[in-house]
């Protein structure tokens, strides 16, 4: 396993565990306010990250192969992935932050914290999925695939995982967790994403025909998390209304955008500046000859 890979599976559980440690510098619970900002910006980086780093590559992939027809890969996965999320939302046990009552199984020796951190759990699932086959298709030589935007992908989820992050382990300290314990559950809750990341790979190599499928499968997943959790959290309700999820849903969405579409073209870019004079580019992801 290439030292690229293992960093890229892990970058979104560092993200994680970076926003978690907020736990040890803020004083108090974060203001709904600053919540409702926060899931907006991590909703408009999974939205974006889904189009341009899933579904349009699967598409892509099959464009050639499938001429006008190529969208029936990506709306069958897209279909299957959101199905996915729902079976495990409707047989997990789990609380969303903003919310009095659980969702799924009744399970009444279960504490609020805990369910808590196993509706992170499952909105992490999708995200580990989507960086494990973005990370697949390089591996197995997709043209429609680089090591650049598998890293620009990686880079996206760990920055709307550094705000899930404190919204996890800031409001477990508010319902009397020590920081120390709420930390670590923070951070256990984004261990997942690489174990599903790594396990899609694997998976994929299996399932190489279908790698169009699992790209848009995984988009239909993140869709899923944003519209069924995040975008409740960042609008509210009633009283709770607010529009500043709505403006941070439109900065996210713009951040990733920029990361995905001009990122991507820098990166080989600048492989190819700093590589010494000689030093073949064959193998290395790099688009420029020498």
């Amino acid at each position: 396993m290439s030292k690229d890979l293992i960093i890229g599976l892990f970058i979104p559980f560092i993200g994680t565990s970076l926003g978690s440690a907020l736990v040890y510098l803020m004083k108090n619970e974060l203001s709904k306010k600053l919540q409702k900002s926060l899931s907006g910006f991590a909703a408009g980086v999974m939205v974006a990250a889904s189009i341009w780093s899933l579904l349009i590559p699967a598409m892509e992939m099959v464009e050639e192969k499938m001429g006008r027809i190529a969208w029936i890969p990506a709306v069958v996965g897209f279909a299957v992935g959101i199905i996915f999320v729902l079976f495990l939302d409707s047989v997990i046990p789990h609380q969303h932050i903003d919310s009095e009552f659980s969702e799924g199984p009744k399970n009444e020796s279960l504490r609020k914290t805990t369910m808590m951190v196993l509706a992170v759990v499952i909105h992490n699932i999708p995200e580990g999925m989507a960086v494990g086959v973005s990370f697949a298709g390089v591996l197995l030589g997709n043209k429609d695939m680089t090591m650049a935007g598998a890293m620009v992908l990686s880079l996206g989820i760990a920055i709307q995982n550094f705000p899930e992050g404190a919204i996890i382990s800031m409001p477990l300290k508010s319902q009397g967790m020590g920081k120390n314990k709420s930390f670590i559950m923070g951070v256990l809750s984004g261990a997942v994403e690489p174990v599903a990341a790594f396990l899609t790979i694997i998976l994929s190599q299996i399932m190489i025909p279908i790698l169009p499928y699992l790209l848009s499968f995984a988009s239909g997943a993140m869709f899923y998390v944003v519209v069924e959790e995040l975008i409740p959290e960042a609008t509210g309700e009633g009283e709770d209304h607010s529009n500043l999820g709505v403006i941070w849903f439109s900065v996210g969405f713009s951040i990733m955008m920029i990361l995905d579409v001009a990122l991507v073209e820098i990166v080989p870019v600048a492989q190819f500046l700093l590589m010494p004079r000689g030093v073949s580019t064959k193998g290395k992801n790099i688009i420029l000859n020498y």
